[in-house]
């Protein structure tokens, strides 16, 4: 049977590809259409990766735990298989996966290279019509082994839905330590999963609203480390801060471009309104959006850049409204009951997730960029901060229940059936979700 590889290094955050060597199949005959509205999860085997030591083992649980949670596959209880695979290279006897519903099967090895480095191989097979669809090889140090495991989820991931993974990423959010009465708020970065904290501030002042670059490895925040909230920027990886500008009034809500070289944000003024500024990074230049005698915040850019949605409460009470990015064509889109906040565009540029309050409960929803088909996703005592996955897919935001002493993060799905806790060692809250990784 004919197989490939695709070579793919990995070297700190570094990803770089080689095209495969061979062509896939113009068609497998098992795949996940993960527009129909009722998915049922794809059955698919995932074998410990041969190795000399744990972490062939380590890696095959993390990629079977990623596809998981993503509700759309349901990895198979090991104890079932009847094969073992003692060759990756050779294809698996077939029948013996199909007896036990394993639609998909993946396999592979670890093993050390001569300067240290790891080497990660893994192939998955169409059990049913007996073929590879993908194979695969990294070459990482033993560091980067999580990665290598998010990355082959990625993989697996595209191949059987047609969607970009989401797997390879991480979330910035404010760590929350110590009572409700003197509460410390960190600034704090993880993998997707919950693994890998680290913490990028110190906790002596309170951060908020962190929010990554869509092209750098950087972060924009606001801090009160002055006494009022001043908006930073922070390269996560050096360490190294800038202030973004001194502002009279006080700042909210800073996010970026869909080209990573502007912020938007609200200004408030002292006449007690806010309003949406534009900000360019390069020449420090602020341009106004809006002149309303009402509080407009919140604005996050559509992913072609052409179009800010931000909240406003100009109707009476908070809306969302829709303009261009110069500020022209201001419309309201939402018109259900309730107030929302927390607008923010998809990623793919088809929805608009935001926060709604009504009858007592808050709620994570989708509408369609002209305000049509709103679908609520979640809803619980407190709850907001919507934040999307890299592929439109997933969101993630944080939920304090009634009772409980802080707010933890979640994911749901846009179907809203598939809700996760994502881990985390303290309180949580304000995600946001990065690219994915290069």
């Amino acid at each position: 049977m004919k197989t490939f590889f695709r070579t793919i290094m990995i070297m700190g955050t570094l990803v770089a590809g080689m095209s495969a060597v061979a062509t896939l199949p113009a068609r497998a005959v098992v795949e996940i259409d993960v527009n129909k509205g009722n998915i049922e999860p794809l059955p698919i085997a995932i074998t410990d990766f041969l190795s000399g030591d744990g972490i062939g083992a380590e890696i095959a649980n993390i990629v079977a735990a990623d596809l998981k949670r993503s509700g759309l596959f349901a990895p198979i209880d090991k104890g079932a298989f009847i094969e073992k695979i003692s060759n990756p290279d050779a294809a698996p006897r077939f029948d013996d996966w199909k007896v036990i519903n394993a639609q998909a099967l993946v396999t592979g090895r670890v093993t050390q290279e001569a300067d240290g480095r790891l080497r990660a191989e893994f192939r998955l097979w169409d059990t049913f019509a007996g073929q590879q669809l993908i194979g695969e090889q990294f070459f990482s140090n033993r560091n980067n082994s999580r990665r290598v495991a998010h990355i082959i989820a990625d993989a697996i991931y595209e191949r059987l839905t047609g969607e970009k993974g989401y797997f390879d990423t991480r979330v910035v959010f404010i760590d929350e330590s110590g009572p409700k009465n003197d509460r410390k708020k960190r600034l704090a970065i993880m993998d997707q999963d919950g693994a890998n904290l680290r913490h990028l501030s110190d906790g002596r002042s309170i951060v908020l609203t962190p929010r990554f670059s869509p092209t750098r490895q950087e972060i924009t925040y606001m801090s009160y480390e002055s006494g009022e909230p001043r908006v930073y920027l922070l390269q996560i990886e050096t360490g190294q801060r800038e202030l973004v500008g001194n502002f009279p009034g006080m700042t909210f809500a800073p996010r970026f471009s869909p080209d990573g070289q502007k912020v938007i944000m609200s200004l408030l003024r002292d006449d007690g309104n806010s309003n949406v500024f534009a900000m360019d990074l390069r020449s420090r230049a602020t341009t106004r959006l809006t002149n309303s005698s009402s509080i407009d915040t919140s604005p996050s850019y559509s992913p072609d850049g052409s179009k800010v949605v931000f909240t406003s409460d100009r109707g009476g009470q908070p809306q969302i409204y829709v303009m261009g990015a110069d500020g022209s064509g201001q419309t309201r889109i939402s018109f259900g009951g309730g107030s929302y906040s927390t607008p923010v565009w998809s990623p793919r540029g088809d929805l608009i997730a935001f926060t709604k309050q009504s009858g007592g409960q808050f709620q994570i929803g989708v509408m369609r960029t002209d305000g049509s088909g709103e679908r609520i996703l979640s809803t619980g005592f407190q709850q907001e901060g919507p934040t999307w996955a890299p592929n439109g897919r997933v969101l993630m935001f944080f939920r304090e229940a009634a009772g409980s002493p802080g707010p933890k993060l979640f994911s749901i799905d846009l179907t809203g059936r598939n809700e996760q806790a994502i881990p985390t060692a303290s309180f949580a809250s304000d995600p946001a979700w990065s690219p994915l990784l290069e």
